[in-house]
């Protein structure tokens, strides 16, 4: 028997600064698509009961080809809005009764573009959230610093001040709903799922170990680099 918890994967934005024609999470990497690696990952996961993906609906042909080759069963596909916060409401929304009923307890949510991320970050993940209420990967940011707004260095951070933060990111499902869904009618909109949660909740966000493999593709020497990484696995 699956999990209560609901991974939710994002797909519905574009291949612009990757330099492609298609939406970059459906570019060929080691073999199989983008987007398949991250499905994979989470279909691996026990604690995972729903995995739903997020598409454009001009994706059609591409999103049969993933479904082809990945090991997720009984993928849920949803359409995405104008932008991730719209997809990530949609998701939401199409989780809503069985949030209501409790089916789901936990939802993560992760960008498909990162292609690498491990099963073990992703439990890692969902036991934080369902332990404390809200989860987020982090890297050690000790190459930042803060500029003035006339361009001058304002203060040295030191090692954890700042992070690098990663997907998947997990909350508890019914105060992440009720966050989007207030954000929805104030028409806020947040860089990430955790920036909707700390406007919208009370619910407090940790941070969990992130891991240096999990990159986002982005650009196309991205795309290189995550195909060694998927060499030397």
């Amino acid at each position: 028997m699956r999990g209560n918890a609901a991974g939710v994967v994002l797909a519905s934005g574009s291949g612009s600064r990757v330099g492609a024609a298609v939406n970059k999470v459906y570019l060929p990497m080691a073999g199989r698509h983008v987007l398949t690696w991250s499905l994979d990952a989470f279909a691996s996961v026990p604690d995972i009961g729903v995995l739903v993906l997020v598409t454009r609906p001009g994706d059609r042909d591409l999103v049969d080809a993933v479904r082809a080759e990945t090991t997720a069963t009984d993928l849920e596909i949803v359409h995405g809005g104008q932008t991730r916060q719209d997809s990530e409401l949609a998701a939401l929304r199409s989780l809503a009764g069985r949030i209501s009923d409790g089916t789901v307890d936990t939802v993560l949510i992760h960008d498909g573009a990162r292609p690498l991320v491990r099963p073990e970050l992703i439990a890692g993940v969902l036991d934080h959230a369902r332990a404390h209420g809200g989860a987020i990967p982090a890297l050690e940011a000790d190459d930042v610093v803060a500029v003035t707004p006339e361009g001058a260095v304002a203060s040295e951070p030191g090692p954890g001040r700042n992070v690098r933060v990663q997907t998947p990111q997990g909350f508890r499902a019914r105060p992440l709903l009720e966050a989007y869904e207030n954000a929805a009618r104030e028409g806020f909109v947040g860089t990430d799922t955790a920036s909707c949660m700390e406007r919208f909740s009370a619910v407090p966000v940790g941070c969990v170990a992130g891991e240096a493999e999990n990159i986002k593709v982005t650009y196309p020497h991205d795309l290189a680099i995550a195909e060694h990484v998927l060499a030397t696995r």
